[in-house]
């Protein structure tokens, strides 16, 4: 819009535009430093709701991530201003977005696995939003054909073991899950409570998937045999890698299996001082020996700013945050166009073949089988 005033108008000391958008009105100079100070804190009033547009909430886990710059290089490139809401553990996150879905926490979430992946989608916690990255993702990754979550990163669940152990009492490595209930293994594993530990119920998918939940011998035949061969059952991660495993930089422990990732040998090396002529840890990936984790984002329903989300979903899926993944999260980009760090491709391995489980099937029977492995292994 453009305003004419005359040369008498002007030299009254200015204008201010009046009740139509057309009217100009010839103030006097007290006048106008009057308006324009009413202006100046109306602007002022209106500027954090104008400001809100610009906010993107990201609702993840207490785990999530990522390196300043280049979290900054989105914030500068989207003039979006990126709050992160972490929310404890992957369940804990899950259960407080579906108990506050019509009025969500965030713009956009991430960090549900496929473990939890059914449990999302069947309370129409996402929105679809079909990425253009996604063409430089495999098809292995991307579970929802509706493309309501989009794969961000992956990592292998797999014993790990302690390399200077076996070495010293010249000990083969198992190469089976079944040769785990062999005494030439007793008292040497430690696992996580599927009930209280992500890998742990990683772990314990692996053994529903290759024993089976019915017929003469089961998950839970399999289960009593690791508890005659005197396996031992902690709460969490932590404890089992950091107290109870032999193998981890200051433990005491004494127990040189242990229940942890694929990628868990190099992230040992990375914060030793200097670098070592080997890892000091190995983790097993012989077939059927690992499950595979999956992470997803998506665009959760109701979401106030539904565009910055699908620009950060974008974001996470390009380059600069997925080789950024590796080193921030400890697991593997989606993205084939992202490289690797050199410290994961000497310390560590992909599997050739995963475990897997159908995300419906878990969450169908999720409580089942923990409750009926919990009888078996703790009482």
């Amino acid at each position: 819009m453009s305003i004419y005033t005359t040369p008498t108008a002007i030299q009254r000391g200015g204008f201010y535009l009046g009740s139509s958008p057309w009217d100009v009105h010839i103030l006097g100079g007290e006048d106008m430093l009057r308006r324009m100070a009413i202006l100046a804190i109306l602007l002022l009033m209106i500027a954090p709701v104008l400001a809100q547009d610009n906010v993107l909430t990201l609702v993840t886990h207490d785990s999530f991530n990522v390196s300043e710059d280049v979290l900054a290089q989105f914030q500068d490139e989207t003039g979006i201003t990126v709050q992160i809401l972490r929310s404890g553990d992957a369940g804990t996150m899950l259960n407080q977005s579906i108990l506050s879905k019509e009025n969500p926490l965030g713009d956009v979430m991430f960090g549900v696995d496929n473990t939890f992946l059914s449990r999302a989608l069947d309370n129409d916690l996402f929105v679809p939003y079909e990425s253009p990255l996604l063409e430089n993702v495999p098809d292995e990754f991307k579970l929802d054909p509706e493309n309501r979550v989009t794969p961000i990163d992956f990592g292998d669940v797999c014993l790990n073991y302690d390399v200077s152990y076996f070495e010293e009492n010249s000990l083969a490595l198992p190469e089976s899950l079944e040769e785990l209930t062999d005494p030439t293994y007793k008292s040497l594993l430690v696992v996580e409570n599927p009930a209280t530990s992500s890998p742990g119920l990683a772990f314990l998918l692996a053994t529903i998937q290759s024993f089976g939940t019915e017929g003469d011998t089961t998950y839970l035949n399999y289960w009593a045999d690791l508890v005659d061969n005197d396996v031992l059952v902690v709460d969490d991660w932590s404890t089992a890698y950091y107290a109870e495993f032999s193998g981890s930089s200051g433990s005491e422990g004494t127990r040189p299996l242990v229940v942890s990732y694929a990628s868990s040998p190099p992230v040992e090396v990375y914060f030793m001082e200097a670098p070592p002529e080997s890892a000091p840890t190995g983790s097993i990936v012989a077939d059927d020996m690992c499950f595979r984790q999956i992470e997803f984002a998506g665009v959760l329903a109701n979401a106030q700013n539904p565009e910055a989300a699908q620009k950060f979903i974008d974001f996470m899926l390009d380059v600069p945050f997925q080789e950024d993944v590796p080193l921030q999260m400890f697991v593997y980009p989606v993205n084939t166009e992202a490289a690797i760090p050199e410290i994961f491709t000497e310390y560590s391995a992909i599997p050739e073949k995963s475990v897997t489980v159908d995300p419906a099937k878990i969450d169908a029977n999720r409580e089942e089988w923990i409750q009926a492995w919990t009888e078996t292994v703790l009482r």
